[in-house]
């Protein structure tokens, strides 16, 4: 036991002194140094100061993202605002223009170039319907006494009248109106109709000489004239318009099928074989005729109605103003301290 307790005496270090009955003692603990503490509390409190400083700006954040449905449905009804006086003005210029003196296509050359300054304008023409060459716009429906039809709006190259002053000076395309479905059915069995029958005009070569000897040798031959068909001039009373503009929801035309879903003038006249430039004007001429009501004009009072009417546009800010208060009001009392109870 002696000798090991020398041996531990050689290996301590200098200046520590312990005896063999501490020895036989369980370890002691290690203790921090005071500058290790110290500099290990800073930095926990730092952590902390900077999770409570995090906190409150996620709260911050939270808190200003209750009210944005509220600025959002705010600039909404703003919007409708705007739109309304955008829709007034619009109205009022239709109204104006249409109250005008009706114009002369005689006296001015039929072009888009002039759309700006003729659109929604009356104009009176003279000439007469090429209806071989009809343009068939559709499905579009048409409530009659409370039942709704599907019919299509029809336009037909209005060609000008050799000789004619009063006549238009070059084509122009006319928005006849409305027309049934069966109108359109028939003007496809038209050319097919045509075909058969020119077929069926080819005489043979030997009939033809005959039928040529027997009018030889008759006693009373018949004098053949050839009569040319009647030209039953139109005057249209219309208002010069543009083509329209579709919704994503629209299908694209489709001229080689002869479809036709929205109105547009440069490719209806080019289909036509008219320039591009061609003017389209819709009838409104309620002078119909009882014995044949189709195709029916367009009320004039539609060119003043608006699928969305002012009207509707202040009803669409009153509820969004509504909503806009209400959003922010439950904003307010979310973010409302409660009251302690005791």
């Amino acid at each position: 036991m002696s000798i090991f307790s020398k041996t531990l005496t050689r290996l301590r270090p200098a200046g520590a002194f312990y005896s063999v009955s501490n020895q036989l003692l369980p370890p002691k603990r290690w203790v921090l140094p005071s500058s290790f503490s110290t500099s290990a509390a800073a930095s926990a409190s730092s952590c902390s100061s900077q999770s409570l400083h995090d906190k409150e700006k996620g709260s911050t954040w939270s808190r200003w993202f209750l009210f944005l449905p509220g600025a959002i449905t705010f600039g909404l009804g703003t919007w409708q605002i705007f739109r309304r006086q955008d829709k007034i003005k619009m109205l009022d210029y239709r109204q104006k223009r249409l109250q005008m003196e009706p114009l002369k296509l005689n006296d001015m050359p039929p072009s888009s170039e002039n759309l700006e300054s003729l659109e929604f304008r009356r104009v009176v023409c003279k000439g007469v319907f090429d209806d071989g060459r009809s343009i068939y716009i559709g499905p579009r429906s048409r409530s009659i006494s409370g039942v709704t039809e599907n019919g299509y709006y029809v336009i037909t190259p209005l060609m000008p009248i050799t000789d004619d002053a009063e006549s238009v000076q070059s084509p122009v395309l006319v928005n006849r109106g409305w027309v049934p479905r069966s109108w359109r059915d028939k003007s496809f069995e038209v050319p097919q109709d045509r075909e058969k029958s020119s077929s069926m005009d080819v005489v043979p070569v030997q009939q033809s000489e005959q039928s040529w000897w027997r009018m030889f040798w008759s006693k009373k031959p018949k004098a053949v004239e050839d009569q040319a068909p009647a030209i039953t001039s139109m005057e249209v009373i219309g208002v010069v318009r543009g083509s329209e503009k579709p919704s994503i929801f629209v299908p694209a035309n489709d001229p080689n099928s002869r479809q036709w879903f929205y109105v547009d003038v440069p490719a209806i006249s080019v289909t036509c074989g008219l320039p591009e430039d061609t003017l389209l004007i819709e009838d409104i001429n309620e002078n119909v005729n009882p014995s044949n009501p189709y195709p029916v004009p367009k009320d004039i009072n539609t060119l003043i109605r608006s699928s969305v009417m002012p009207q509707d546009h202040l009803n669409y800010t009153l509820t969004w103003y509504s909503l806009s208060a209400a959003v922010t009001f439950m904003a307010f009392k979310r973010l409302k301290p409660k009251k302690s109870k005791r």
